[in-house]
């Protein structure tokens, strides 16, 4: 029986395993969760019903209570689900069936008793229900809430009442779920008594009503946000006015509230109850926020304020409101004016529930615009009406829903488009992308849609799905592209940035006129009028770029776009053909006799007046009163004709310009810039060319060609010439940018100056007591997060300074050795003036003496009574008397003065310890020596002035009272200043050095350092602005398990080891922490399962996590909380309230009821996991993660998309929810909204999508964006308040909509590569961005931390972008430098937006630390890029701004990867004329005649390439910003540093990256988002995993440039030498050996023996290795090639080798019959190969040199050739050569492979060259820890060696 019983507990407890994932942690009562029973697992295909999870909740917490009731209530929950879903078709549907009935039948099998009878479950359920309530004692539990709640607020009982209140909340809620069984078993047949009860408890439970932020459904009197009188206000105000026609009887409302607007609003279109509460809350949130800001006072009834409406009305419907006034239509009122404050909460009410259930729509602003407008008329004629009616268009069969009606017919063109882009392979040309649908609605075509909607229209038609080799259309049924065409083609650059292009084209021009006339004269000035046809001639291919680039939208455009095209061409066609006619004809005019110049002189009037009128618009247009005047022109048909055929008018992009103080500024920056620039080209690029080109041109005899040159032979040299001027010419469009970053780098180190960063001011502009609480908090911060230890913590902290005492109490560690030093001065002083006079030089040292004096009377005064008071007095007035009389030399005898110091520490010592009989007669026997060392020692006054109290002293000495009636110092004030005096007196050594941790110390300055700069004075925690934080997450780390932290590499490190080796100070401190021993072994900690969770969250606040991210962003909170706890007295005036005795003593500040609320009224936090729902029931430890995080984060709000399965005529079906959760009081997630998509939300580049989804979760009018790889410090948290004002400051000619961030890469420490990451990202985010704000005007949103204008952003399509790979950098198009975050910044500036800067609040950022991580960042950045250049935003940005903003536009941003690959490009242009010079034959003789060998131009765009190479310009800024913030020391020992650890070899290295995926992308696509991976890199990486990622970007084109560096030694001529050789090609050398070996070099244990025969082994497996169907290109170079096919020997020779190497490759099963032909035939065929060979060297005149030339070219063109036939795949698979193709090019990776494996080989011989990696790649700390992982390594057995 026993072992049955057995058998049957190991069932269940298998079964609940099932239904149930294991937590550690502790719920909101503070008992440990350890298995969250059956509840919270209820599949969502059920997930519609709630009943169930909350019964299944109740039965897990009354399971230890009553087993019996626990199964009733399961067995209710299981028929709930089967008459639910009575076949079990949802997903998980059966599987949870199965699990429940199980542990029901176990529950039963459990009983002694044989049946059960279940006619009495009824009656158990009720004695149970009256039992509980007597165990739980209801009746009081409310009661003793609310007298803790009155009485507890202000007395520290806090904990106890939030206990009480959770305790209270979890009754109620399981007998709110045994009430309701009940009446569903009883069918409402319940005791009248018993049903009276029950009623009386679920009135009590109203606010267990599932709520987010403030509890509109349920009343609640526990949460004090609904007693702000703001909140008040704005609720009654959306409460039902008289007229609104009266809702019908039958729509329900809850009875804890009164009908609203919302519901008015419901009714009429059918919006989803869920959308509904969540836009409820949202509306009320923003209108209370509105008034707090207002400064109304508190009245019994707050009213709703006019002005707090119309600036929420006026935010929320802007951009409404511009759509109107482009379209030229009426808004939906007549006159704002008329607009009553009802009406007006009503448009808001209806715009953000239309919003809020718009799902991908949102990113249509325009079209929500086109809905709200028609929607707002509907709802005008019900009003007028007067009766309550649903809305025509949301109107259906099913009933009245807005989600069915109005969004999914959107939805599902918008998704049909979306699944024909082939998962990002089309051709964006091939369907329509967000931005498309949209700008749809910039014209008044979309009127045609009608109302409701017309769909039968084009704009609805899908296409038909795309085949695998076309895009089929339904003919011309199907709408097409609108206003642009993102065609792949490097031609967008000129397209989009043609203004640029065309004066660098004609400043080349007119240098190089002056340049070869040497000067100014008539015939200088008649050729530089030659700059007139260029420009037209420059304007006709623009225009000719805009008809190209339309095609594929002519027939779907506006009209109007169109015939803008042709006649911009037509008129340019003229204008080019004219000017040029004129030019010729003036020049040929010129050249007669006796002719007179009209024509040239009309061509000089003609180009001078064209010239001087754009010169006159470009110019005024930078004048806003001018724009305001020419938009008053705009009724004029002439102007409007004039401006918009030079300048097309979009909806957005609409206002460009800056105010004119701006302009001038940013212009004057790029004069700077651009006479550098082409003072350098003139003067150092052109003219040196000149004479050699000359000399070239004139070479027309004797020049010996080796080929028969075409060009060249009959055209002066044209190919020499061109071979020359070409490299030039690629760093002349390239050093613009160099000469951009120097002088922007130059100006941002001023500006930094200017603005005091990195310098902390000795000033004392704080008061100490209003500071100190909040110093002391974050130095207690530092100490949880375990930076500092516990005497840091001691001598860290500020005492409050709430005392009498008159004088300012510093941290310790300010006066710490202080005493000693003064000590010393004292001895060496022979007056008093010269001893203050040395104190005093130290501000430091002169505070800890004062406090030493005032202190010591202070204890003295408070321990002594009677005469021991009075020698106190006494001997205080005589040491100020002398002061006064400045004897102090002469009455006391100072050389004594350590033996009063010891005296008193012997005192203090005694009276710092716990009261004892004994210590009290040690501390009377202290005073006494100090008495009498004072008396006899010290004191050399004439007692005779005060000669009886001196008497009575001594009488009373003599008689031993003295003293005796000492009070020992028990008030808690007293006792630290006792133990601080003592610290004082007894610490010796200085602690400057404190803290210790650098991580620590850069905080603390940092935060110093950013009070004195210029933070906008803040408002009270009730007045600021609200602000979200938004992260989103998909499946990353969240927090690391046991596992992971344990598990080791191959060398047997662990991550945990590796942690600790790395952060040993902070172990330390979190062993001391958690009450461990230093030396305690990792195992002991393994023994409490509290020490276990404390362990990884210590782990996971060290890497890139969630949980780190987590903690960081709720420390707004805490400091939210903290802030409005310290102005609970007099909120606005924290002097005010910390003058109250003991109101800055802040414990228990975060359970204070009203700071909570107010934190939560200010800030909101939500997580979007996607993938939350999938991963709960897939019970994955992310998903366990975030529920502990839920729990241990009571504010934090995870949003998710679920997925649900229902049954819809027969056929399963997906439908899609935007859930939002939190934790509940059981530590289980609780429901808060649910709102139905209309599909999958999934369309376009995921993140966007997941982060548009859970927007409507988010509140305020802040939003900062977080990825989950960032941190946050509690110290910047408390400066949040600050940035929020920037809002309201003025910061140009348009409010911010985006406040830049400061970021810190705190991952900066992890190798060495991550510092150069870390500092090249620092330099860019401070210096680089501060530049871009001011004075350029174009800062974009860089990164995450980044703090939007929220209500700006939503009602303008999101925070993001997500069309399908052409947004895959989404944010920048929010707002780029580091491109991966720009999307929305180009969105943000089109709509009039303005993007700021700040420095003195920062966030932390994790960056990648290996080099494949950041090859792969850096690759999906550089794609990112080179989609951008396609995009319509970059195009609109390069022609609405000014010249001046869109040159810092171009080069901060396409621009920089433009010249980086033109950087590249150099190399390859200069390397390949060198071969053209050398192979050509004329290389040696016309060098010789031209003197090109020492030329000045060639060496200046040489060494401008390899400067940029090497990272030297990207070092610039990094020096200067080092400077700034470490000092010039410090910042010349980083950069020498880096340069030790080979950071050029870094930076060529990532040139390379740049320039491989920014151009492949542009030419053939293929960006995408890649995980790089966030953990830390300590694993060595394999010889062909590296080959495989760089082999095409880097190995390939490394290769050929050492391939023409070779040709250029072998064949080309040198007057120099060895030398002149090295000098020009040493750039080339650098570029090539650095992309061939950078990944090996950056490899950990990439030189160690064992690893590279391992490597070896590997390589050859995986080359060797056949491919198949389902194997991947990791595992077989076969399916790798296959995959890379992206690229490709005279063709006899390629002949030759294919005949080879059928012969060599013949197929074995064939040949099993005639092996012995076979091979014979194989012989022959390699003895005829060779003896052709050697007959060839012996009979002619080849050579053996012969030989390796031959080879030398053979291999290029053989891969040239092996290219061909990969991209001929089909023809050569049907001659039947694709497998001889395939071994070719076998051959050619095998060959480059073993090219760059000898070295390494050859390196691994020597043990040093290891030993030298390792320290080059790591810190000091993880050296030692490699060092270790030697000795582990032994212990892995490696076969085979």
């Amino acid at each position: 029986m026993s072992g049955s019983r057995s058998a049957e507990d190991l069932w269940e407890r298998l079964v609940r395993a099932a239904l149930r994932r294991e937590r550690v942690g502790t719920d909101a009562l503070g008992r440990p969760v350890a298995g969250g029973g059956i509840a919270g697992y209820v599949p969502s295909s059920l997930a519609n019903n709630r009943d169930i999870d909350q019964i299944l909740r109740a039965a897990d917490e009354i399971q230890d209570e009553d087993p019996n009731v626990s199964r009733i209530l399961c067995e209710h929950a299981y028929s709930l689900a089967q008459n639910l879903d009575p076949n079990s078709e949802g997903r998980g549907v059966l599987q949870f069936k199965t699990g429940l009935m199980s542990v029901i039948k176990q529950k039963l099998a459990k009983r002694e008793v044989g049946t059960i009878d279940r006619s009495n479950d009824i009656a158990r359920l009720e004695e149970f229900y009256k039992q509980y309530r007597e165990k739980n004692n209801v009746d009081k539990l409310r009661e003793e809430e609310m007298q803790l709640r009155e009485s507890g607020a202000f007395s520290g009982n806090l904990g106890e009442l939030e206990r009480k209140t959770v305790k209270r909340k979890r009754v109620f809620a399981t007998l709110k779920v045994l009430g309701s069984v009940l009446e569903q078993l009883t069918k409402d047949n319940i005791p009248e008594e018993l049903k009276r009860v029950i009623e009386s408890d679920a009135a009590m439970t109203e606010d267990l009503i599932a709520y987010n932020i403030i509890p509109l459904d349920g009343q609640t009197l526990t949460n004090a946000i609904v007693t702000f009188p703001e909140v008040r206000a704005a609720m009654s105000a959306l409460k039902y006015y008289v007229g609104l026609p009266k809702l019908p009887a039958d729509f329900t409302i809850p009875p804890t509230r009164s009908p609203d607007l919302l519901d008015f609003l419901q009714y009429g279109f059918g919006f989803q109850k869920d959308n509904v509460s969540n836009q409820r809350e949202h509306v009320v949130h923003l209108l209370a926020n509105e008034q707090s800001r207002l400064g109304i006072p508190d009245i019994i009834e707050p009213k709703l304020d006019e002005a707090a409406v119309q600036n929420v009305f006026i935010k929320s419907l802007d951009n409404y409101i511009k759509w109107c006034s482009y379209l030229c239509i009426q808004p939906v009122w007549s006159s704002l004016d008329v607009v009553g404050k009802e009406k007006k909460l009503l448009f808001i009410s209806l715009y953000f529930l239309i919003w809020g259930e718009a799902a991908n729509v949102r990113f249509l602003p325009e079209c929500l615009c086109y809905i709200f407008h028609h929607m707002a008329r509907e709802m005008d004629e019900i009003l007028r009406q007067q009766i309550a009616q649903p809305a025509s268009s949301c109107v259906s069969e099913n009933g009245v829903s807005f989600l069915e009606q109005v969004i999914a017919p959107l939805y599902e063109v918008i998704a049909a488009e979306a699944s024909n882009n082939d998962n990002g392979r089309a051709p964006h040309s091939a369907w329509r992308n967000y931005d498309d649908f949209n700008e749809y609605f910039w014209s008044l075509h979309c009127f045609e849609l009608s109302w409701p909607w017309r769909k039968s229209s084009l704009f609805f038609q899908r296409p038909q799905p795309r085949t695998k080799y076309l895009l089929k259309t339904a003919g011309s049924q199907r709408r097409g592209k609108t206003s642009f065409v993102e065609h792949r083609t490097f031609f967008h650059l000129y397209h989009s940035f043609h203004r640029l292009w065309i004066f660098l084209v004609m400043m080349f021009q007119g240098l190089t006129i002056i340049a070869f006339n040497n000067g100014f004269d008539s015939k200088t000035l008649r050729e530089l009028l030659s700059l007139g046809p260029t420009f037209v001639v420059m304007k006709f291919f623009q225009s000719v770029l805009d008809m190209v680039m339309m095609y594929g939208a002519y027939s779907t455009t506006r009209r109007l776009a169109v015939s803008r095209i042709f006649l911009r061409f037509i008129w340019f066609s003229c204008a080019s053909v004219f000017i040029c006619f004129l030019y010729v004809k003036a020049l040929q005019e010129e050249g007669k006799p006796n002719s007179s110049s009209l024509i040239f002189r009309l061509y000089v009037i003609i180009v001078g007046i064209y010239a001087g009128v754009q010169f006159f618009i470009s110019f005024l247009m930078r004048i806003p009163a001018c724009h305001h005047l020419t938009n008053q022109c705009d009724r004029w048909s002439f102007i409007r004709f004039i401006k918009w055929m030079r300048q097309e008018r979009y909806y957005v992009g609409r206002g460009m310009y800056e105010r004119t103080g701006d302009f001038i500024k940013y212009m004057l920056f790029w004069a700077v810039v651009l006479s550098g620039k082409f003072s350098f080209a003139y003067f150092l690029q052109i003219r040196p060319l000149v004479k050699p080109t000359k000399a070239i041109v004139n070479m027309t005899d004797h020049l010996q060609y080796s080929w028969h040159d075409l060009v060249s032979k009959n055209n002066h040299n044209a190919l020499t010439v061109v071979s020359l001027w070409a490299p030039v010419v690629a760093i002349y469009l390239l050093d613009i940018y160099v000469f951009y970053t120097l002088v922007s780098a130059v100006w941002g180190f001023l500006l930094g100056a200017r603005d005091r960063l990195g310098e902390a001011v000795e000033k004392r502009k704080l008061d100490a007591v209003k500071f100190a609480p909040f110093w002391n908090e974050i130095i207690k911060n530092l100490r949880e997060e375990d930076y500092i230890t516990n005497l840091e913590l001691e001598l860290l902290l500020m005492p409050k300074n709430s005392g009498n005492l008159p004088l300012v109490q510093w941290p310790l560690f300010l006066l710490a050795s202080k005493i000693f030093l003064a000590k010393d001065f004292v001895e060496d002083s022979d007056s008093q003036e010269e001893l203050w006079e040395k104190i005093s030089r130290d501000d430091y040292m002169k505070y800890a003496v004062e406090e030493c004096y005032h202190v010591l009377k202070h204890i003295l005064t408070e321990i002594l009574d009677g005469e021991g008071r009075m020698w106190v007095e006494r001997i205080y007035e005589d040491i100020e008397s002398s002061i006064r009389k400045r004897n102090i030399h002469v009455d006391f005898q100072l050389n004594k003065l350590s033996l009063v110091i010891t005296r008193v520490t012997a005192l203090l010592g005694v009276l710092k310890e716990t009261e004892k009989p004994e210590l009290q007669k040690g501390a009377i026997k202290a005073v006494q020596d100090l008495y009498d060392v004072v008396r006899h020692d010290v004191l050399s006054i004439n007692m005779r002035e005060h000669y009886e109290t001196w008497n009575l002293l001594s009488k009373a000495r003599t008689d031993g009272r003295l003293f005796t009636n000492l009070k020992w110092p028990r008030d808690a004030e007293l006792k630290t200043q006792v133990k601080r005096l003592y610290s004082l007196l007894t610490i010796k050594d200085s602690a400057s050095n404190v803290p210790k941790n650098i991580e620590a110390r850069r905080r603390l300055e940092f935060f110093t350092n950013s009070l004195f700069m210029d933070l906008p004075e803040t408002k009270p925690v009730r007045s600021m602005l609200s602000f979200s934080v938004f992260t989103p997450y998909y499946s990353e780390i969240v927090l690391y398990s046991m596992n992971e932290l344990l598990k080791k590499n191959e060398d047997g490190i662990s991550t945990l080891f590796y942690l600790q080796k790395i952060y040993p100070d902070e172990w330390k401190n979190f062993l001391a922490r958690i009450g461990r021993d230093e030396n305690a072994s990792d195992m002991e900690l393994f023994d409490s399962p509290n020490d276990i969770i404390e362990l990884r969250f210590w782990a996971s606040y060290r890497g890139q996590t969630l949980a780190r991210t987590v903690r960081g962003m709720m420390y707004y909170r805490k400091a939210l909380m903290l802030q409005s706890f310290l102005e609970r007295a007099n909120p606005g005036d924290v002097e005010a309230a910390v003058s109250i005795p003991d109101a800055n003593d802040t414990q228990g500040f975060e359970l204070f009821p009203e700071a909570r609320a107010l934190a939560d009224l200010k800030f909101t936090y939500v997580v979007t996991c996607q993938i939350y729902g999938k991963q709960k029931e897939e019970q994955k430890p992310q998903a366990a993660d975030v529920a502990l995080l839920m729990q241990r984060n009571e504010a934090l709000r995870v949003a998710f998309i679920d997925e649900v399965e229902t049954l819809k005529d027969g056929k399963v079906q997906k439908e899609f929810y935007s859930k939002l959760v939190k934790a509940d009081i059981s530590g289980k997630d609780k429901e808060i909204y649910s709102v139905k998509l209309p599909g999958n939300p999934k369309l376009g580049e995921g993140k966007p999508e997941n982060q548009n989804h859970a927007v409507i979760f988010t509140r305020g009018s802040a939003i900062q964006t977080i990825d989950m790889n960032q941190d946050n410090y509690f110290e910047e948290a408390l400066k949040m308040r600050n940035l929020l004002e920037e809002f309201h400051r003025d910061h140009g000619i348009r409010p911010p909509t985006i406040l830049g961030v400061r970021e810190h890469v705190f991952t900066g420490s992890v190798s060495s590569l991550a510092s150069f990451m870390s500092n090249q990202e620092s330099s860019f985010v401070t210096l680089g961005q501060r530049v871009l704000a001011n004075p350029l005007k174009v800062r974009m949103h860089y990164g995450h931390p980044d703090v939007f204008d929220r209500v700006f952003h939503i009602t303008r399509g999101g925070i993001s972008k997500a069309s399908r790979i052409i947004n895959i950098s989404e944010d920048i198009f929010s707002g780029m430098a580091a491109p991966f975050t720009i999307l929305f910044w180009f969105n943000s500036t089109l709509r009039q937006g303005n993007v700021t800067h700040h420095e003195y609040i920062q966030v932390g950022k994790g960056r990648d630390v290996g080099l494949n991580q950041i090859a792969i960042f850096e690759g999906k950045v550089a794609g990112g890029n080179g989609e951008q250049v396609l995009s319509r935003d970059v195009y609109r940005l390069g022609q609405l701004f000014d010249f001046f903003r869109m040159l810092s536009f171009y080069f901060t941003t396409v621009g920089y990867y433009f010249c980086t690959m033109l950087t590249v490009l150099t190399v390859y242009i200069f390397l390949y004329g060198k071969a053209y010079l050398a192979l050509s034959g004329v290389g040696e003789e016309i060098q010789v005649r031209a003197g090109i060998t020492q030329n000045t131009a060639l060496s200046a765009a040489l060494n401008t390439q390899f400067l940029f190479q090497i990272g030297i310009f990207t070092a610039v800024p990094m020096i200067l910003g080092f400077i700034l913030e470490q000092g010039f020391l410090r910042a010349i020992v980083s950069f020498i540093t880096m340069q030790l650890q080979l950071c050029s070899v870094f930076f060529t290295f990532s040139l390379g990256t740049r320039t491989h995926y920014f151009g492949r992308t542009i030419l053939h696509g293929g960006a995408r988002y890649q995980a790089t991976g966030r953990g830390f890199v300590v694993q060595h990486i394999k010889f062909s995993e590296n080959y495989r990622l760089y082999s095409r970007s880097h190995f390939v084109k490394g290769l050929e440039v050492v391939l023409l560096l070779i040709v250029y030694l072998a064949y080309g001529y040198n007057e120099g030498g060895a030398l002149s050789y090295i000098l020009l090609s040493v750039s080339s050398w650098f570029m090539s050996l650095s992309w061939l070996f950078a990944p090996y070099l950056f490899n950990p244990s990439g030189f160690e023996w064992q690893k590279t025969v391992e490597d070896f082994r590997d390589w050859t497996n995986w080359l060797l290795y056949r491919g198949g169907i389902g194997v991947k290109g990791q595992e077989s170079w076969e399916a790798w090639w296959d995959e890379e096919l992206v690229y490709g020997f005279s063709w006899v020779v390629f002949a030759v080798l294919l005949i080879l190497f059928k012969v060599f490759t013949f197929s074995q099963k064939i040949s099993v019959n005639f092996q012995l032909i076979l091979r014979f035939i194989q012989g022959v065929a390699f003895l005829l190969a060779l003896a052709g060979l050697a007959v060839a060297v012996v009979l002619t005149k080849l050579t053996v040199a012969d030989v390796f030339a031959c080879i030398l070219a053979f291999v290029p063109t053989g891969w040239g050739i092996l290219s061909i036939a990969a991209a001929w795949k089909p023809l050569m698979k049907k001659l039947g050569l694709w497998k001889s193709v395939r071994s070719i090019a076998r051959l050619y990776d095998a060959g480059m492979g073993m090219l760059i494996f000898i070295p390494i080989a050859l390196f691994s011989w020597f043990p040093f060259v290891s030993t030298f990696q390792t320290r080059l790649m790591f810190n000091q700390a993880f050296s030692r820890g490699l060092e270790i992982s030697l000795i582990l390594a032994g212990n892995n057995p490696n076969s085979g060696i």
